[in-house]
C-alpha cells in the first residue's frame, strides 16, 4: 500500500454496543486446539470454552532462523534478508490456511506443506552465506514447524510471569475480548491495581551521567504508517505483516536508503533529528473497521480495529548510572523487544505496559486494565551499549546490548551510548478492548510488542546530546 494513508485520531470513544471482538476456542478430539475468534453481538451466545473452562488458542510455531544468524557476510546480507522475509510470508500464509481449514485437527495438512516451502528457502540462505563464509550447520533442523497451544506453557526461556503480581489478577474479566480472527483474549489482560510495584533501577554511582535530552517529534497525528520494516526486511513490501506508527523521519519505508533518510523530512521539532522511530500500532476493538481492513498489514494479516493515535509520545535519551556516554554513530539501528516472543520465548522481550499513576508497576506479558481516569502507557527502554564498530548486525541484535540491570555496566567490549526511552500514552476505554498489531501467528500477545530506531541525528547534534547527558543537564 502507499507510503501514507488516512489515519484515525480518535481520543476516548465509546465501545460499540452492537459488536465486540469475542475470542472463542473449540477443543477437538485428540487434544488438537484451534482458535475461533469472531465478532459477536450482545444477543449471541457466549463462545465455547475448553473443557477446563479456560479460553484457549493454538498457533503455528516455527524456529526463528534470523535469531540463529549472528554472522552473515556483508555481500550476502541482501539475499539473506529477502529469504528471511520469505519465511515470514510462508508462515503467514500457512496460518491463514490453518485458521480457515475445514478440519483444523489435521495439523499435517498445514505443517507438511509449510515444511516443504521452508526447506528450499533455507537452502538458498545457506548457499548465500557459503559464498563468503560458513552457514550454521543446524539450518536443516529448522525447517519443521509445530502447533503450539496458548496454554502449553512457555517454550524454553519462554514468556512467563516475570512481574510481581498480586492475587486475583484474572478475576472478573469475563469473556475474552479480542481481535476478530486470532486474539487477544481475556487472559492477556490484568487489572493494574492488582499488580504490586516491581520497578527497580541501578543506583547512580560517582561519575554517572544523569542528564537527559528530549526530542519532540509529535504523535503521528499526520498519519504516516506502513507494514514495512526497513531494518529487518529492507526492500520487502509488507515485511512486518503488521502496521507501524512512525514519528520522526517521513521518508521511511522498506526501500529507504541511508542517503534518503539523511535527506528526508522530519516531524521532529529540532530539524537536526531526522531519526526514524516506529512501533506497531495499537487498535481499539469496538467493531469498527480501519481503512486497511482489506490491505496488507491490516485485515489481510488479521490486524483489525480502529488505529489509535497516541495522546502523548515522549522520546528521551538518558545516561549511564556508572559513567559517561559516547555519541551514537549515525545510522545505528536498534530493535528492542521481539515481534515473535510468543513463539520464540521472552529472552528478547522488552516492552513494558502500565497505566498513568501506576508506572512503578510494569507488565511484560499482559496488557493493563487501567482504572477510570488513567491512561494506557507503553514504554520501550532501548539497548544502551554499543560494540564500538557496527551500526547493525546480521540478527540486528549483537552489535548492541543492555547494561547489567543491577550494576548498570555494559558488557566487556561495549561502551555506553545515550539510551532511548520511548513512552507512548493512549486514552482508550477501560477494559480489555485493545491490542497491538502483530504477525498473525503471534496472536496479538503483549509480550510481542517491540520498537525500532534508526539514528539519523546530525552528527554535531548527537555530540551535543552526549555532552548534555554527561554534563548532567536537561536539554531538548
Amino acid at each position: 500500500m502507499g507510503r501514507t494513508t488516512r489515519r484515525t485520531s480518535r481520543k476516548r470513544s465509546k465501545l460499540a454496543g452492537r459488536a465486540i471482538a469475542a475470542s472463542a476456542a473449540l477443543i477437538l478430539g485428540g487434544g488438537g486446539l484451534v482458535a475461533v475468534n469472531v465478532y459477536a453481538n450482545a444477543e449471541e451466545s457466549p463462545p465455547p470454552q475448553a473443557q477446563d473452562g479456560g479460553v484457549r488458542a493454538t498457533t503455528i510455531s516455527c524456529p526463528d532462523v534470523g535469531n540463529q544468524l549472528p554472522e552473515v557476510p556483508d555481500d550476502a546480507r541482501a539475499d539473506v534478508d529477502r529469504e528471511l522475509a520469505a519465511l515470514d510470508s510462508q508462515l503467514t500464509q500457512a496460518y491463514a490456511r490453518f485458521a480457515e481449514a475445514q478440519n483444523p485437527e489435521d495439523q499435517s495438512a498445514v505443517l507438511d506443506p509449510l515444511e516443504e516451502q521452508r526447506r528450499p528457502t533455507l537452502d538458498t540462505i545457506r548457499a548465500a552465506i557459503d559464498r563468503s563464509g560458513k552457514a550454521p550447520e543446524n539450518l536443516d533442523s529448522m525447517a519443521p514447524c509445530t502447533m503450539r497451544a496458548d496454554d502449553d506453557g512457555p517454550p524454553p526461556g519462554g514468556p512467563g510471569q516475570d512481574q510481581d503480581q498480586g492475587p486475583g489478577q484474572d478475576q472478573g474479566q469475563g469473556q475474552g475480548q479480542g481481535q476478530a480472527g486470532n486474539g487477544p483474549e481475556a487472559g492477556d489482560f490484568v487489572d493494574i491495581t492488582s499488580v504490586r510495584p516491581n520497578v527497580q533501577k541501578p543506583r547512580n554511582q560517582p561519575g554517572a551521567s544523569r542528564g537527559t535530552f528530549t526530542t519532540r517529534c509529535g504523535t503521528n497525528e499526520n498519519g504516516k504508517f506502513n507494514p514495512d520494516n526497513v531494518i529487518v526486511a529492507p526492500g520487502v513490501s509488507n515485511g512486518a505483516h503488521h502496521m507501524h506508527d512512525y514519528v520522526g523521519n517521513q521518508e521511511t519505508d522498506a526501500f529507504s536508503s541511508d542517503q534518503e533518510l539523511a535527506g528526508g523530512r522530519t516531524s521532529c521539532r529540532n530539524q537536526g533529528d531526522k531519526s526514524t522511530y516506529y512501533w506497531p500500532v495499537l487498535r481499539l476493538q469496538n467493531g469498527n473497521d480501519e481503512d486497511d481492513s482489506g490491505a496488507d498489514g491490516g485485515g489481510r494479516d488479521k490486524n483489525v480495529g480502529e488505529i489509535q493515535t497516541p495522546d502523548q509520545v515522549t522520546l528521551k535519551f538518558v545516561g549511564s548510572p556508572v559513567g559517561k556516554v559516547t555519541a551514537m554513530p549515525r545510522f545505528l539501528r536498534v530493535i528492542t523487544g521481539d515481534a515473535k516472543a510468543f513463539t520464540n520465548g521472552d529472552a528478547n522481550a522488552n516492552a513494558s505496559w502500565s497505566c498513568t499513576g501506576f508506572e512503578n508497576r510494569q507488565l511484560k506479558d499482559k496488557y493493563p486494565i487501567c482504572p477510570e481516569g488513567s491512561e494506557v502507557v507503553r514504554t520501550f527502554r532501548f539497548q544502551s551499549c554499543w560494540d564500538g564498530r557496527n551500526t547493525d548486525s546480521a540478527n540486528h541484535r549483537t552489535h548492541v546490548a543492555f547494561a547489567d540491570p543491577r550494576s548498570g555496566r555494559c558488557p566487556r567490549g561495549f561502551r555506553a551510548v545515550p539510551q532511548l526511552v520511548q513512552r507512548i500514552v493512549y486514552d482508550v476505554p477501560p477494559g480489555p478492548g485493545f491490542a497491538v498489531d502483530s504477525f498473525p501467528e503471534q496472536l496479538h500477545k503483549p509480550v510481542t510488542d517491540h520498537g525500532d530506531f534508526i539514528n539519523v541525528f546530525d552528527q554535531r547534534l548527537m555530540r551535543r546530546v552526549a555532552q548534555c547527558i554527561n554534563d548532567n543537564r536537561r536539554c531538548s
